[in-house]
C-alpha cells in the first residue's frame, strides 16, 4: 500500500472510533443519570481498576499497555463530565507533584481545585467542596509525609485510591549555579535530595515551602534565588533548569493517596488503612502485631505519629493487604480493638500495582 493509502485506512479507522466513542458516551450518560436517582458517587476506584485491567489483559499489542491506560484515563475523565463534572482538590499551586499525579489519574476533563495545605485539602473534601483530592503521603526514600498522617488523625474523609508515581526532582533558577544563595522547596524534597546539596552547596540558605510549586513561584521572583521542583513548575513559572534528577535515590517513588467521602469497593486486590493508639500496657503494640501474624495478615506499612492530646501517646498509621469486607481483615481487627485504646479505618482502596 502507498503513503496515501494507509493514511486513508486510518482516517477510515478514525471515523470509526469517534462513532464507537460517542456510543460508549450514551452510555456513560445513563449510568450517570442511574448514579444521581441513587445518590452513588461517579467515581468507582473498584470499576476503575476492572476497566483498566481487562484493557491489559484484552491487549495484543502493538501499542503498550501504559499507552492505552492513559486513553482509557481520558475517556473515563471525559466521562466524568458527562455523569457530573468533578472537582478534584490537590496540593498547589499549579505545577506541583500532587498537580501532574492528579492530572495523570483524573485526565483534563475534571476541574481542579490548587490548595494551599494538606490540612485544608482535607477540610474542602469533607465539606463537600471537593469531590475527591490527592494527597502525598510516602516516599521510598523519605519516608511519611507528617502533614498527611496528623491530618488522617482528626479528618472523617476515606481514602478509596492510592497513586504511584517515579518522582524527578530538578533544580530551577535563573542565574548560574554558583550565585544561587537561597534554595526553596518542601522539606520532603530536600531530604530526598540531602547529599546531593550538601555535595554541591556549602553556603546557600535551605527554606522550607508548603510545596514545590510554591518554592518555583517564590525562585522565580529572585534574582539569586532557586527551587527544587519539576520541569513542568520550570514551565509555568518561567524558570531555566540549571540540574536534572538531583534526587539521592534513582529509583524515587511517591506514593499519593485518593481521598473522598467513601472508600472503594472490593477488587480482589486490595489494601485496608487503620489508625490505632495502643493501650497503655507492656507489650500493647506487639499484642497488635502478633493478632495480624496470627490471622494471617499482611502488613505493608506501619508509620507512627505522636498524640497532641497526650505526652507519650502514640498513634500508629497501618496498610494492610485485604478489604475491610474480607471476612479474615474483619476478624483480625474485631481482636485487635482488644489491644486498642482507638481504632478506625481509614478506608479499604485497590491496591496500585504499577506506576500512573
Amino acid at each position: 500500500m502507498s503513503l496515501e493509502e494507509l493514511r486513508n485506512s486510518i482516517d477510515k479507522i478514525d471515523s470509526e472510533l469517534i462513532k464507537l466513542l460517542n456510543a460508549r458516551a450514551q452510555f456513560v450518560i445513563e449510568i450517570g443519570k442511574l448514579k444521581n436517582k441513587t445518590g452513588s458517587a461517579i467515581y468507582a476506584p473498584d470499576r476503575e481498576k476492572e476497566v483498566l485491567a481487562k484493557i491489559t489483559k484484552e491487549n495484543k499489542g502493538p501499542l503498550g499497555n501504559k499507552c492505552l491506560a492513559g486513553i482509557w484515563r481520558e475517556l473515563m475523565s471525559g466521562s466524568f463530565a458527562l455523569e457530573k463534572p468533578l472537582r478534584i482538590g490537590y496540593l498547589g499551586p499549579a505545577g506541583s507533584f500532587s498537580h501532574t499525579a492528579a492530572m495523570l489519574k483524573f485526565g483534563q476533563s475534571v476541574e481542579y481545585e490548587s490548595l494551599a495545605d494538606i490540612r485544608s485539602i482535607f477540610s474542602e473534601v469533607s465539606k463537600s467542596h471537593c469531590d475527591l483530592a490527592i494527597v502525598p503521603v510516602e516516599n521510598s526514600t523519605g519516608g511519611g509525609v507528617i502533614e498527611t498522617l496528623d491530618a488522617l488523625i482528626d479528618s472523617d474523609v476515606k481514602i478509596c485510591s492510592e497513586v504511584l508515581m517515579a518522582i524527578h526532582h530538578n533544580l530551577l533558577a535563573n542565574c548560574p549555579l554558583e550565585k544561587i544563595e537561597k534554595i526553596y522547596s518542601k522539606p520532603e524534597i530536600f531530604a530526598q535530595c540531602r547529599n546531593w546539596l550538601s555535595a554541591t552547596f556549602k553556603q546557600a540558605q535551605i527554606i522550607p515551602t508548603a510545596s514545590s510549586a510554591k518554592a518555583a513561584q517564590l525562585a522565580a521572583a529572585e534574582p539569586q534565588a532557586a527551587a527544587i521542583g519539576s520541569v513542568i513548575a520550570a514551565e509555568l513559572y518561567d524558570l531555566k533548569v540549571i540540574c536534572e534528577n538531583v534526587e539521592d535515590a534513582a529509583n524515587n517513588i511517591t506514593r499519593f493517596l485518593v481521598i473522598a467521602k467513601e472508600d472503594a469497593k472490593p477488587t480482589g486486590e486490595d489494601k485496608t488503612a487503620i489508625l490505632f493508639s495502643a493501650a497503655h500496657k507492656a507489650g500493647a503494640l506487639a499484642d497488635v502485631l502478633d493478632v495480624f501474624k496470627r490471622c494471617n495478615i499482611n502488613m505493608t506499612n506501619i508509620e507512627s505519629r505522636p498524640s497532641k492530646k497526650r505526652q507519650w501517646e502514640y498513634y500508629f498509621f497501618v496498610d494492610l493487604l485485604g478489604h475491610r469486607e474480607d471476612k479474615k481483615i474483619q476478624d483480625g481487627l474485631d481482636e485487635v480493638r482488644k489491644h486498642c485504646l482507638q481504632l478506625s479505618v481509614l478506608g479499604s482502596f485497590p491496591k496500585a500495582t504499577e506506576l500512573i
